[in-house]
């Protein structure tokens, strides 16, 4: 896991399944926009202005947790079962590195190894039932 796969909201593009895949895959929120699907060229997230700081977070934000985020999450926590608020907010309490070792190991498929994806319920390498 690295910091410039974490985007502003708190979502881990490593874990995507645009980003893990192998041709024509997303470089990630951070990156250029080549490659990005259109949702994620047009992010209202990540136009914002506190945003374009570098390495600028929503937790950064004297508005943090807006509406546009909280609805993110909410979006996120059905669909996907992942909270980018507590990714945030964990971020925020424990520091990006900590962030990124409970991400490896949350996000790293126990029978193989390989990384898990967050759209799939199963380990794309070995077929495992993800947790």
């Amino acid at each position: 896991m690295k910091r410039e796969t974490i985007a502003p909201c708190g979502m881990n593009c490593a874990l995507c399944a645009v980003y893990q895949r192998e041709k024509k895959n997303c470089p990630g929120c951070r990156a250029g926009s080549a490659g990005k699907p259109g949702h994620c060229r047009s992010c209202a997230i990540k136009s914002c202005s506190v945003m374009r700081t570098e390495g600028g977070r929503c937790e950064t934000c004297p508005d943090f947790p807006c509406e546009r985020l909280k609805r993110l999450d909410r979006r996120y926590r059905k669909q996907y079962h992942v909270s980018l608020l507590e990714n945030l907010r964990m971020i925020q309490a424990e520091g990006m590195d900590a962030f990124l070792r409970e991400e490896d190991a949350r996000w790293t498929c126990s029978a193989c190894g390989e990384r898990l994806c967050m759209h799939e319920t199963t380990c794309p390498s070995c077929g495992k039932e993800r947790k």
